[in-house]
């Protein structure tokens, strides 16, 4: 279905590229060839793989899919974290439309690469996670206007075939004007982080979001047990909210304070009924968006996506957006048919508490699909495609 609408030679590159990814755990052309196994030299695999990777943009196509496949797996209360990435080509010179790259920790340009952006549907408790959107793109491109645009443009995607379903959860950057502007205005739910220079109106006045903050009384305790590197320790927190406005708009909105976890309060703010859901609830909400980082901490290390080599724009583009349809395939449909325990060897428990990061099982199960499909030395043939009681990846192979 993935390939649906397309020229046969399109799907065919779609079948090819996408096995290739999982056979070989790599996003390099050589690798991918080297997987599919044709009985040519390997260099003219690879030229075609490239030639045909550049031909034409397939992420809308590719991205209009995944959300087709997904939406009905998003509910009211499903958080939809979305996350700015990059890749990082320090030493690439002749790749198309090389942009600077930031750090996200000092906001300090660092090195040349290209900027991603991804939206995952994840549940507060359940382990599955959908993807729905990823795209690359430059600043340098002749199609770019703001990255603004760029998160519009993905949030558009997804509301298109979920409506207003689902809780979107944004980090800092998430609380320009410009964005929470427009989340309201489509009646989106949302909760995002606040920097402390952001301003808000609270009893008449307009302050900066630090200043409410650290006025903000925090009554509401809650007791967490975080570990890192081996060390367990207990942490009190102290929960807190006040009613605030964003400047020139009147609906309501809450701002949730988090103070004890670290030297300065964490900030929050949602149009979410806090009264009904509950401090606790809005904090979790947040926390889940770890997933979506995560995710693309998978992306980025199981399939070696910065070792990407491509110098076509277009290419580029297309190999992202078909990483995240691997990502799909991975998450959504072997949870789904296979309830994850053919290529498992053991169950995974998930951590309660806050903070605490269960372990990703996206890297076990790639790792098992590249040693079933590494293992398959012809490659990628076209018996593939008949009926078989045995395992197949109907995904991988697009029928």
């Amino acid at each position: 279905w993935l390939g649906e609408g397309l020229k046969k030679p399109d799907k065919k590159f779609l079948r090819e590229i996408i096995y290739g990814i999982q056979a070989s755990k790599d996003v390099k052309l050589s690798n991918i060839s080297r997987a599919l196994g044709e009985d040519i030299p390997l260099i003219k695999t690879e030229t075609r793989l490239s030639r045909n990777a550049a031909k034409a943009d397939l992420a809308e196509v590719v991205n209009q899919r995944l959300l087709e496949g997904g939406k009905t797996r998003i509910k009211e209360d499903t958080v939809l974290a979305i996350d700015i990435g990059d890749i990082d080509k320090p030493y690439a010179r002749a790749m198309e439309y090389l942009a600077l790259v930031r750090d996200g920790s000092t906001g300090e340009n660092r090195s040349t690469g290209y900027w991603t952006i991804e939206v995952i549907g994840a549940d507060v408790e359940g382990e599955e996670l959908v993807p729905l959107y990823g795209e690359l793109y430059s600043q340098e491109a002749d199609d770019f206007v703001s990255e603004n645009r760029q998160i519009l443009k993905a949030i558009d995607a997804v509301v298109s075939h979920v409506g207003s379903r689902g809780i979107w959860a944004m980090d800092r950057g998430g609380d320009r004007g410009k964005l929470l502007e427009e989340i309201l205005e489509k009646g989106l739910k949302f909760v995002t982080r606040l920097r402390g220079d952001r301003h808000l109106e609270c009893d008449w006045d307009k302050k900066r979001a630090a200043v409410l903050a650290n006025k903000c009384p925090c009554t509401h305790e809650r007791t967490i047990e975080i570990e890192k590197d081996g060390i367990r320790e207990t942490k009190r927190l102290f929960l807190g909210s006040k009613r605030v406005y964003l400047p020139g708009y009147s609906e309501p909105l809450t701002l949730m304070v988090v103070k004890g976890y670290g030297e300065r309060p964490l900030m929050l703010l949602t149009n979410l009924d806090v009264g009904k859901a509950g401090l606790d609830r809005i904090l979790e909400i947040y926390l889940t968006r770890w997933k979506c980082e995560e995710s693309y901490r998978f992306i980025k290390q199981g399939y070696n996506l910065e070792d990407i080599r491509l110098q076509s724009y277009t290419g580029l583009r297309n190999m992202v957006v078909l990483v995240q349809a691997v990502f799909y395939f991975v998450s959504v449909e072997l949870g789904r048919k296979l309830k994850l325990n053919i290529l498992l060897k053991k169950v995974y428990e998930k951590a309660k508490r806050f903070f605490e990061i269960p372990e990703f099982r996206q890297y076990a199960i790639a790792d098992g699909i590249y040693r079933i499909l590494f293992s398959y030395r012809a490659g990628l043939r076209e018996e593939l495609l008949k009926p078989s009681p045995q395992l197949s990846f109907s995904f991988v192979t697009l029928t």
